[in-house]
């Protein structure tokens, strides 16, 4: 029975929500008549709709998986049954139904919620999530641990469809099903990717599938035919052909689950009659559901990947005020990287495009347009995407990875086999460097800089504005060996760009202003920071460019000029730029003070990416900050040291 209601504008005023107002909690929930499931459907999503709009956050997602929250709390008796979100922008619904409700106006704000599930915010958030393709091996541990327990709660996952194109989710349905553990994983199908079979037929052996008496005489012939195995053989491929001729599931049946589905996953009576069915079973069950990404809400529906998320919707005053032209909007740092892409791929055609799963978030949509045979979107494959690149450079290609840093680490062990042993001519343009702002530590860039800078045959760049990331993209495309450019998400400080593209020479800095007494050496975007604090303290700044190979003759001459030497990137500092400094300085001798500045030994959490910085001491004040008061300390050792 699908909703009728579409909702075609968000809702500037609170919404009236009678009965969402009366759940706080699951159990409460469940307390419901099943005839007022609808309505509470209905009621929530006129509230998710108003409350994104005022903080803006994940949207799509949420909206789609609404029905399947409902029922699946309406089911299991959570949080005593493990429900495992994958991906963790689906859990918006769930937040609001398990006592958030009220503090989803702070949700990806500093202090407020978080914008994934987190274990520490809440008992129903039994597993954090921020990347995909976790879930059914968290969910199988679970499992495992319960039934080393003698416990007979369940398990769930939910698992997006662009979730299971990861190897990892393979893996664990291979697993799960060699263990036959008590578990089930539900596949949110909201591109229709795996199957369109969806309606009334679908809908019926759904049901017969799930059904008590189904299972039941499967399970006894089963026992009949046991010691018959040439019997047994012909039962087993028959039914599987049954399935296959009614349901795209045989490969998950030949993974040792018992697959149900596909069915609608907005029709919530048939969602909970099949889950109750589901929850008396043994053994790994797979329930395929298909959604509509931003159902119930039309420009949504249109595009999903453009109400993926939404900023807030800023009200609207009484009066309207003059028009004033907007300045020219900067480009972010995605977009100058898709720009460089293009303009490469005309000078060179053995140029190839590769990502996992991020064509619009990489700025690569114009490229994969123009280029569409040179363009290589893996899915969610980030092991992948790294040694197909490793192949194509095998073979003449110049292939770019475009890769958030947090998905990169995905990626490492075949970053170091099959790239960096090899010395292949691989560039990564790593996005998302450093903070990421109201996404939190699941996609903070905090540690590339650490685990590149200890892998052999590697260049590593860190650009300071706009104009250095292209000039330093071509460099590294000029390189002949693997080289990785990072830069941040979001806009830099609107540096001219200029058209021509210039390779820079490989491990050079610059000095961009002179001063005395304290040298900053600048790693990547903090340079407008630096140079801000370096006025007011009278210190030089040095744009180093390079981490690796580290610019040691500018290193050596900045050290002999100076009474200390500062470094600063937005990376850990366990590891990082700073600590190549100072290792060099050691090898060769050199004592003299030096300051690290960056990210904590800790997981900095969600908040605007200004106040992030402004909390880790990396905003201007913060930077003249920590130098004034090593400064201060080095004068009262040297007049200790005089008395």
């Amino acid at each position: 029975m699908q909703d009728t209601y579409i909702f075609k504008e968000i809702p500037s005023q609170r919404p009236n929500t009678p009965l969402l107002d009366r759940i706080d909690s699951p159990a409460q929930l469940r307390e419901l008549p099943a005839e007022q499931l609808t309505q509470l459907a209905r009621e929530l999503r006129s509230f998710l709709l108003w409350s994104v709009g005022q903080t803006g956050g994940h949207f799509g997602a949420g909206l789609g998986v609404l029905e399947l929250t409902i029922a699946l709390h309406y089911v299991f008796n959570t949080p005593e049954d493990r429900l495992i979100w994958d991906v963790g922008h689906q859990a918006y619904p769930h937040k609001i139904l398990t006592g958030r409700r009220e503090k989803m106006g702070s949700i990806r704000r500093k202090g407020g919620l978080a914008g994934f599930p987190k274990r520490a915010e809440s008992e129903y958030d039994t597993f954090g999530v921020g990347h995909s393709s976790t879930s059914i091996s968290a969910a199988l541990g679970m499992a495992l641990a319960a039934r080393m327990q003698n416990s007979d709660r369940n398990s769930i996952a939910v698992i997006g469809d662009g979730a299971m194109t990861a190897g990892m989710a393979f893996e664990a349905l291979n697993h799960a099903g060699h263990l036959h553990a008590n578990m089930l994983v539900v596949l949110n199908d909201n591109d229709m990717s795996i199957s369109r079979n969806v309606g009334g037929l679908s809908n019926y052996f759904a049901k017969l599938l799930s059904s008590r008496t189904y299972n039941q005489v499967r399970d006894s012939s089963k026992k009949v035919l046991q010691g018959k195995p040439h019997l047994m053989a012909l039962a087993k491929k028959t039914e599987e052909h049954f399935k296959g001729m009614i349901a795209p599931g045989t490969l998950f049946e030949e993974l040792g689950f018992n697959y149900i589905g596909p069915i609608d996953g907005h029709d919530l009576p048939l969602l909970v009659e099949t889950l109750e069915n589901i929850r008396e079973l043994e053994g790994p069950q797979f329930l395929h559901v298909v959604t509509t990404k931003g159902k119930g809400f039309a420009p949504a529906e249109a595009d999903p990947i453009g109400y993926h998320a939404i900023n807030k919707i800023e009200p609207v005053p009484p009066s309207k005020p003059e028009p004033v032209s907007p300045p020219p909007a900067k480009p972010k740092y995605a977009n100058v990287f898709g720009q460089w892409l293009c303009d490469a791929a005309e000078l060179d055609d053995r140029v190839v495009g590769i990502t996992p799963a991020m064509c619009e978030g990489s700025d690569l949509l114009a490229f994969s347009e123009r280029f569409p045979d040179r363009y290589f979107d893996v899915a969610i494959a980030e092991q992948h995407s790294v040694t197909l690149a490793a192949g194509l450079a095998c073979d003449g290609a110049k292939p770019v990875v475009a890769i958030y840093s947090t998905f990169l680490q995905r990626g490492y062990d075949q970053l170091i086999h099959d790239v960096a042993i090899q010395d292949l001519d691989v560039l990564f343009a790593i996005d998302r460097a450093g903070l990421v702002g109201e996404d939190g530590p699941t996609h903070a860039g905090a540690f590339d800089i650490s685990y590149l800078r200890c892998i052999p045959n590697m260049v590593i760049m860190t650009p300071s504005d706009e104009n250095e990331t292209r000039q330093l993209l071509h460099t590294g495309m000029m390189f002949d060996g693997p080289a990785a450019v990072r830069y941040p998400r979001g806009t830099g400080p609107g540096s001219e760009i200029i058209k021509e593209l210039t390779p820079l020479p490989i491990g050079k800095g610059r000095k961009v202003r002179d001063g005395s007494e304290t040298v900053i050496l600048n790693f990547g975007t903090l340079l407008t920071p630096a140079l801000e604090a370096a006025e007011a303290l009278g210190a030089t700044v040095v744009d180093m460019r390079f981490v690796k190979p580290l610019d040691e003759e500018l290193v050596l001459a900045m050290a002999e000029g100076h009474d200390l030497l500062v470094t600063l990137e937005e990376n850990t500092i366990a590891g990082g730029a700073g600590s190549a400094v100072t290792e060099f300085l050691n090898a060769r001798g050199v004592s003299m003070p030096v300051l690290q500045l960056g990210l904590p030994d800790a997981f900095v959490d969600h908040g605007k990416h200004a106040e992030l910085l402004h909390d880790c001491g990396l905003d201007a004040g913060g930077i003249r900050h920590s130098i004034k008061s090593r400064l201060e300390r080095l004068r009262h050792q040297t007049l200790k040291a005089v008395k």
